[in-house]
């Protein structure tokens, strides 16, 4: 009974998402402006990802600022070693873009895959993927006016937060700041 739950709500959330991506192809909506970025003062100048904990952590000048509550990618053990495995990267990188446009509510892209990681994953002969990003949830889950987020790992090797915590972290994350994704 419990696996047959699961695969339900798998299903349904599956059709949830798969709603989300096409909304954000199809409809045009008008959407509320991006979070301003905070003064410099109260800019993060350095974010640690701690995925065997699930939780992201914002530091200015080594001082903790805010702690958050992530959800990595579909098979998050281990770094992302090519495209489509579902793991979330493992390493050091930089913020590269802000995205107020996003499928998913706001996001901060990620300098992954690093010179390293495509030469190792060429190598193998396979592609290191791309596009790694913190961000909030699908947007259709804001249309549904669902006030929760996705309560398991979920993504492609994406971090995700709530919609509430990625307004938060985008006002306070500029281009540039470094990011340390650890096991």
């Amino acid at each position: 009974m419990i696996v047959r739950s699961i695969k339900l709500f798998s299903f349904l959330l599956l059709l949830l998402m798969a709603y989300g991506v096409y909304a954000s192809f199809v409809r045009s909506e008008t959407r509320a402006a991006a979070p301003r970025l905070r003064p410099a003062a109260e800019r993060a100048d350095e974010i640690v990802i701690l995925k065997g904990e699930r939780r992201m952590i914002l530091f200015r000048q080594g001082q903790e600022m805010k702690r958050y509550s992530i959800r990595l990618g579909s098979s998050p053990t281990g770094p992302k070693q090519q495209e489509g495995d579902g793991k979330t990267p493992e390493g050091r990188y930089l913020i590269n873009r802000r995205n107020g446009a996003s499928q998913f509510h706001l996001s901060l892209g990620i300098t992954y895959p690093t010179a390293h990681q495509r030469r190792e994953a060429r190598a193998r002969g396979v592609s290191p993927g791309g596009d790694i990003f913190i961000h909030g949830q699908p947007n259709a889950w804001g249309r549904l006016n669902l006030p929760i987020s996705i309560p398991f790992d979920w993504t492609a090797g994406c971090i995700a937060v709530s919609d509430n915590d990625i307004e938060d972290v985008f006002s306070r994350v500029a281009i540039g700041t470094s990011v340390t994704i650890k096991p």
